[in-house]
């Protein structure tokens, strides 16, 4: 692995939120809040943290809640800064992909399609030439004109997926998974398509609570635990670490 390109480099990345806990209600109360500014509260989301992802890894993230999984992702994916003094170096385009993609109820299959089609990167013009594809793939073909919010939870799930697999980067970056969903013949089709069209030649990262899914699909995996980074390395190993910071507490 160490002679494959590295795509995702961090060095000395943290990040630490300063929090105003005072509430701020008149012009007076922001002008004394002005004076006390050094009096903020700061947390400390992510400690110091280096690491590189080589092409082609399926990489998980692994941590209780509030662990600092979506500080890093968002790091990565440059949505937040970190701290002055760390660097984040990317190689390719890189895509933010959540299965809670940002339907708008009161649209129909065909105008989501072209509006989270577009926010993934697809022009319009690609897109009509993979419509018919995701809609037979998502098996909507009869309900493509009727409204979001009438799909079941199930319905919007294959609509998503089969939104996102149509989507180009060279990196990914998922807030859970993605492959399996729908029912069990659906699923397993969904699992095809994700491993021909995902694994190998894309980069994955992905911060996931199921270590079923971590430990079918990892080649390493980095856990953390209160913005500290307990360990990176072989995924069986990560989850075992894990299992037992869950125990400590």
């Amino acid at each position: 692995m160490s002679q494959r390109e590295t795509v995702i480099s961090l060095r000395n990345v943290s990040k630490t939120f300063s929090i105003k806990d005072a509430n701020v209600d008149s012009i007076r109360d922001r002008i004394f809040n002005v004076l006390k500014i050094n009096e903020s509260r700061k947390i400390q989301a992510l400690q110091p943290v280096d690491l590189d992802i080589k092409k082609g890894e399926f990489f998980g993230i692994i941590g209780r809640n509030g662990s600092g999984k979506s500080t890093l992702l968002k790091i990565i994916m440059g949505a937040i800064r970190p701290d002055q003094g760390g660097i984040v170096d990317t190689t390719g385009k890189m895509m933010r992909l959540s299965l809670a993609m940002g339907f708008d109820p009161g649209l129909t299959a065909r105008e989501n399609i072209y509006v989270n089609g577009s926010l993934l990167g697809i022009t319009f013009k690609q897109i009509g030439t993979k419509f018919d594809e995701i809609i037979a793939f998502a098996e909507l073909e009869k309900f493509v004109d009727t409204k979001v919010k009438f799909y079941s939870t199930g319905m919007r799930s294959r609509l998503a997926f089969a939104i996102a697999v149509h989507a180009e980067a060279d990196i990914f970056l998922f807030d859970e998974f993605f492959g399996g969903v729908g029912d069990l013949r659906f699923k397993a089709k969904s699992d095809k398509v994700f491993k021909e069209r995902m694994l190998g030649n894309k980069t994955i990262v992905i911060v996931s609570h199921s270590m079923q899914i971590i430990q079918q699909y990892c080649n390493r995996v980095l856990c953390i635990d209160k913005g500290k980074i307990i360990g990176v390395g072989p995924t069986q190993k990560m989850i075992n670490i894990y299992k037992e910071e869950i125990k400590k507490r």
